[in-house]
């Protein structure tokens, strides 16, 4: 009887140590903030309320980076916590037109061949769902490519890119392979309520299960739409004209959808057990690319550029966590953290194996939770071969290593959006030249190049790099007709 008892305590022990070990895990994930456009960033007019309680109750990140500098790769990279060029995604991916596969851009996609982070979870037994803008293949809601169910999430409502025709009553929602027709509300809302719904069904049927929700705003990309109530609200306070009030209003309004999310979990018990991130894909768009992004009016902080950028503002973006039974409420951090970090991560914390036939990028980041030194074994990379500076489309290739940043271009090979057979051959020959270096904790906005003279820094990016490049996927040549 004694030993019965023992066994069952044991056993009941074990339980609630593994229920502490394997915590829920939240990834919000906005479409081109600023780093600059949230309140607690220090924006002088929007408010965002819910975000700031969630920084005041958990940890704010300065340093924090997508894995790319626009929407699809970046997408990628948070997914397989590779660097998107090895999966073959380079720029953001455009839907095929008529079932008819015209370039090879039109062959983009997250594979199913890749290793996602939905996929890993869950294997390690978690509950999934995926909420927002899927925005990882051309030919979306079709069995030609790969979709969220085949990597790993058991409930999906996505679109494959905007909100369309805007953020208001959208009619280009797909749940789980059946269009769903027009949808009352604003993009944010309603894909924040569907995740919603999803939870407190799953609460209902297994609330022991531990839970993997990714939530994918459209929110604040173009075309905008935002409430009349909190348009009118900036139209009155900070706001120029009301284009730049419908973008305040959009960022206050996700913020709201996200407190209706973290409302949810706390309501049904699982506060201290779930593990919330908040970032961006990537930096802001401004109203200086294109004609019909009039209410772009993001900011990136102290930081160079913006959206396409490989200088800081490109993927230096808003990161928030919250996990009361690990972070430490009211703190903040410096490191570089990347969304590369999220698979590794959670596989530390789900208790699952990372493959070990490919290369990843990330890294655990679990020790900056806790107030300790990221262990971070090779710099982070960014080589986006359409990237802007401000007038041109160039290739460059950037990298962050400790405080320095390092960026050159690409001589050699003209910009492009992809990567096929015809042209693998110039993207190899192509050469790192013109290298800056800037130091961070001096320069934020990478003002004034170092002297290269004696300095290690350009080798260590051209071997990264050459590393990478010999591992990109390269996709099929298509034929113009």
């Amino acid at each position: 009887m004694r030993v019965h008892t023992i066994l069952f305590f044991f056993c009941f022990a074990f339980t609630l140590l593994q229920s502490a070990e394997r915590p829920n895990i939240v990834v919000v994930l906005c479409d081109d903030l600023g780093w600059g456009d949230l309140e607690n960033y220090g924006h002088p007019h929007i408010k965002t309320p819910r975000l700031m309680q969630m920084a005041a109750e958990g940890m704010q990140f300065s340093s924090f980076y997508s894995a790319a500098p626009v929407c699809s790769p970046s997408r990628v990279g948070l997914l397989t916590g590779r660097n998107p060029n090895r999966a073959g995604v380079y720029d953001w991916i455009p839907p095929v037109k008529g079932g008819v596969i015209r370039n090879s851009r039109n062959h983009a996609q997250l594979r199913k061949e890749e290793y996602t982070l939905s996929r890993m979870l869950k294997d390690a037994g978690y509950a999934t769902c995926m909420s927002g803008k899927y925005h990882c293949n051309a030919m979306f809601n079709s069995p030609d490519q790969a979709q969220p169910h085949d990597h790993g999430f058991d409930h999906w409502f996505a679109t494959q890119n905007n909100a369309s025709p805007s953020h208001a009553n959208p009619k280009n929602f797909v749940r789980n392979g059946e269009p769903v027709g027009v949808v009352e509300g604003y993009a944010c809302q309603i894909a924040a309520d569907e995740a919603i719904d999803w939870l407190e069904l799953h609460h209902q049927n297994d609330a022991d299960q531990p839970f993997f929700i990714y939530l994918a705003y459209h929110e604040p990309h173009e075309p905008v739409a935002s409430p009349a109530d909190l348009v009118a609200k900036y139209e009155k306070v900070g706001a120029r004209n009301k284009e730049e009030a419908e973008y305040f209003a959009n960022v206050e309004n996700l913020d709201a959808a996200t407190g209706s999310l973290i409302d949810t979990i706390d309501r049904l018990g699982y506060r201290d057990d779930t593990l919330i991130i908040f970032t961006s894909d990537n930096g802001p768009e401004t109203l200086m690319r294109y004609g019909s992004a009039k209410r772009s009016y993001g900011v990136s902080g102290p930081w160079r550029g913006m959206k396409l950028h490989t200088h800081e503002a490109g993927s230096r973006v808003a990161g928030i966590m919250r996990w009361p039974a690990r972070i430490e409420a009211g703190s903040t951090d410096d490191q570089p953290v990347s969304s590369l970090d999220f698979l590794p991560t959670f596989a530390a914390l789900a208790g699952a194996d990372l493959p070990t036939d490919r290369q990843l990028d990330g890294t655990n980041f679990l020790p900056a939770t806790a107030g300790e030194r990221i262990n971070r074994q090779q710099p982070l990379l960014w080589a986006y071969y359409n990237s802007y500076d401000g007038q041109q489309h160039i290739p460059t290739v950037a990298m962050r290593d400790g405080d320095m940043k390092v960026r050159a271009r690409l001589e050699g090979m003209s910009n492009t959006s992809n990567v096929d057979s015809s042209t693998i051959a110039q993207v190899k020959a192509a050469k790192l030249v013109d290298f800056e270096i800037y130091d961070l904790s001096k320069d934020p906005g990478e003002t004034t190049p170092l002297d290269i003279e004696g300095s290690p820094l350009p080798a260590k990016m051209q071997k990264l790099y050459e590393d990478l490049l010999a591992d990109s996927h390269v996709w099929p040549a298509v034929a113009k007709p």
